[in-house]
């Protein structure tokens, strides 16, 4: 659970990145065509990084609830359901043939299968979740640890990002599909996890089955859904838009810390 003063911090942080926002959103259109003004909305996003690193520090969790706070329906974000046949096969057959393949800067690449992923460290934790589109839900997950993942995969020293690749079909982008990432700081925190469980049942296809990303101290659209591919890379300049996800390329902040 977090500490009063953590979430006096937070709440801190919420209001004053709002207030900026509010500012953005009154000013002039023409602002956001000209050459200095996404300068310093870039600059914004870092000073929102670095700030949310001082306040909370690599190692601070995010809120955790009790049982009697869950939702009484986890509703789906974004896509429901891929329309793509090889997930439609893989969902129709129980998801017995999904392989999660884990490439890129990584000494041991592998392809890992629901029940591989499930024998690795695990973490069940009560997390609300933030969506942009202004609603909230509280829920309950379990997945396989990203850290312990890590450590079996190995990066290489270059390896800064991690980069998810999911069943969602995206013509607006250069990889085809819907796509997601963080650095590893975020990847290595201990509630950064894969998860397959919710609300101590296997994860709906709704909610992203039969892996999706969930990293807590970030606002709901970092939590990739339908997760079939990782790569850890340096950067982003060879990545479709190379801004890093599928909304950052829209326009949306890379960092969405809360």
């Amino acid at each position: 659970m977090l500490r009063r003063s953590d979430l006096s911090r937070r709440r801190f942080l919420r209001r004053a990145l709002s207030s900026a926002g509010g500012l953005v959103v009154a000013g002039c259109d023409s602002l956001s065509r000209s050459e200095w003004f996404p300068k310093v909305l870039g600059a914004g996003e870092e000073l929102n990084r670095t700030t949310h690193r001082w306040l909370g520090g690599r190692r601070s969790m995010a809120q955790e609830f009790a049982e009697a706070d869950l939702s009484p329906d986890f509703r789906s974000n974004g896509t429901s359901s891929p329309n793509s046949a090889p997930y439609r096969a893989l969902a129709a057959g129980g998801f017995a043939d999904y392989r999660l393949e884990v490439g890129g800067l990584v000494e041991k690449p592998a392809a890992l299968s629901l029940a591989e992923l499930r024998a690795l460290p695990s973490r069940t934790q009560i997390t609300r979740h933030d969506c942009v589109e202004g609603w909230s839900a509280i829920g309950k997950w379990k997945g396989a640890k990203l850290s312990a993942l890590l450590a079996a995969v190995r990066p290489k020293p270059g390896a800064r990002y991690v980069v998810f690749y999911c069943a969602d079909p995206m013509e607006a982008n250069g990889t085809g599909l819907y796509y997601e990432s963080i650095d590893m700081d975020d990847a290595y925190h201990p509630q950064t996890i894969l998860a397959y469980d919710l609300n101590d049942g296997m994860l709906p296809i709704k909610n992203g089955a039969p892996v999706r990303l969930r990293v807590e101290r970030q606002l709901g659209y970092k939590h990739a859904k339908y997760v079939m591919r990782i790569e850890l890379v340096e950067n982003f300049a060879r990545i479709a838009g190379g801004k890093g996800g599928y909304w950052e390329d829209q326009g949306y902040e890379w960092y969405a810390g809360i």
